[in-house]
């Protein structure tokens, strides 16, 4: 997508400092920029001037930037940067958005990059490496404020005032006890209407909504969306408050998810986007596509084995790609939505049953109102009653067949923990195929003496 005159302009802008050395008009510049438009403009800018870019940037600037690049691009800076630059930006990061990044680099890049780091800094990111990935604990913040239950009002706005970069995006205070427990948390409205002298374990709630470190990222979610919550804890062991999780980090979470649910509903394997290379491309969708490949066989032995009928009645094959296309089709809407919808709630066995015959109905109705129609058109066409009633009937079957296919397939693989969206569409449209085909060829060669 072209860019608006006004970020071209500023790309001009920033190109011209950059040659004529103005390392001040530079700065002038960025100091009006979010650190996402500042990742933009080093994204789009020619490669003979990304050093300098980087040259003419602030620590501070570089911590901010990095935050909203790409990994490939984060990678990238560091090594542009070179280890001593480097490390003092990693220092400055977010030890969850460090994780992160360190987690694709070979142990060799990681050890001489943390050793490079503040000892404290170092030990923090090496003991959230240590959590499986994709949990609380990779996703967690360790950098926030806490406050103990003994402390008064007034003692609480002081240590806010002096933490407060820290506190940017927090709502809330943690109330942890002596041996540094999570026991309570309290709001920043709290502390404005409580008086100075009150003690926060007057103040505090003390039902915390938390999570474990080894809790998945997607229940986090969940629990996020569940609470509106800005933030949520998240404990180790014995309730020990370990960091938080804000919402800026599981919106990144729920876009990864979706991703990955996307790539696996169109059964597209591991991440493809605009810049993956062809060959790499066709390496991860061909898997897929083979198995799918071989299951379709089985669509063609199926119409091999009533080519008699096919011979008698040849209209049959007019209609024979709708009636595969249309189970497919409703096979995968029923897919979609119960992803969806586990995704976004946890089912108990009476919403499953109640969810089945919803879908039961919604095929019965898609199933009628579609059958109808097609046994008119048929009908005139060829002027055929026979011919509609056995391509109407068909249909009706095979949308119910659809409708429950794709509705019990994603909740058995839920129920036995494997991801339901790995029940692509493909694989469900190639399964309804099969079923498609054979409902429609028995019913013809039940009518076939009158379709002849």
């Amino acid at each position: 997508m072209a860019a608006s005159p006004s970020e071209y302009e500023l790309t001009l802008q920033i190109i011209q400092s950059l040659k004529e050395g103005k390392k001040r008009g530079f700065q002038e510049i960025m100091d009006e920029l979010q650190p996402y438009d500042m990742a933009q403009q080093y994204q789009h800018l020619p490669a003979k001037h990304r050093n300098k870019f980087l040259l003419y940037l602030n620590i501070a600037q570089l911590k901010e930037m990095m935050k909203e690049l790409n990994k490939e691009d984060q990678l990238e800076v560091l090594q542009k940067l070179g280890i001593e630059k480097s490390t003092k930006v990693l220092d400055l990061m977010e030890n969850d958005d460090l994780t992160t990044l360190l987690s694709d680099l070979e142990p060799e890049q990681i050890e001489e990059l943390l050793s490079e780091m503040k000892q404290e800094e170092s030990d923090m990111v090496q003991h959230m490496m240590n959590y499986p990935p994709e949990t609380a604990g990779r996703l967690m913040n360790n950098r926030f404020v806490w406050i103990s239950k003994h402390y008064t009002v007034r003692e609480a706005v002081d240590k806010l005032k002096d933490f407060a970069e820290l506190a940017e995006y927090l709502n809330y205070l943690y109330v942890i006890d002596e041996e540094k427990k999570l026991v309570g948390v309290v709001s920043y409205k709290d502390l404005l209407l409580g008086e100075m002298q009150d003690k926060i374990e007057d103040i505090m709630f003390t039902r915390v909504v938390k999570v474990d470190v080894h809790t998945d990222q997607e229940e986090v979610a969940k629990m996020i969306s569940r609470y509106d919550f800005i933030s949520i804890p998240v404990i180790e062991g014995d309730d020990k408050l370990m960091g938080v999780i804000t919402v800026d980090d599981i919106i990144d979470v729920v876009i990864q998810e979706a991703n990955e649910d996307i790539e696996k509903l169109s059964a597209s394997g591991k991440a493809i986007d605009f810049n993956t290379k062809p060959f790499v491309a066709a390496y991860r969708r061909l898997p897929w596509l083979i198995l799918l490949l071989l299951i379709g066989l089985v669509s063609g032995s199926i119409i091999d084995g009533f080519s008699d009928t096919l011979q008698s009645a040849v209209a049959l094959a007019f209609f024979m790609p709708m009636i595969a296309g249309m189970t497919g089709n409703t096979g995968t809407q029923s897919l979609a939505v119960v992803v969806r919808g586990l995704v976004s709630q946890d089912l108990d066995i009476k919403q499953v049953m109640k969810l089945i015959f919803r879908e039961l109905w919604v095929g019965i109705i898609i199933g009628l109102s579609c059958a109808f129609l097609i046994s008119i058109i048929a009908f005139i066409w060829q002027g055929s009653f026979t011919l509609g009633v056995v391509v109407g009937s068909s249909l009706l079957i095979t949308l119910i067949i659809g409708t429950l296919a794709g509705t019990i397939i994603p909740l058995v693989l839920y129920k036995f923990n494997i991801d339901p969206a790995v029940a692509s569409g493909p694989l469900i449209t190639t399964i309804n195929d099969i079923f498609s085909l054979l409902v429609y060829f028995g019913i013809a060669s039940i009518f076939i003496s009158k379709l002849s």
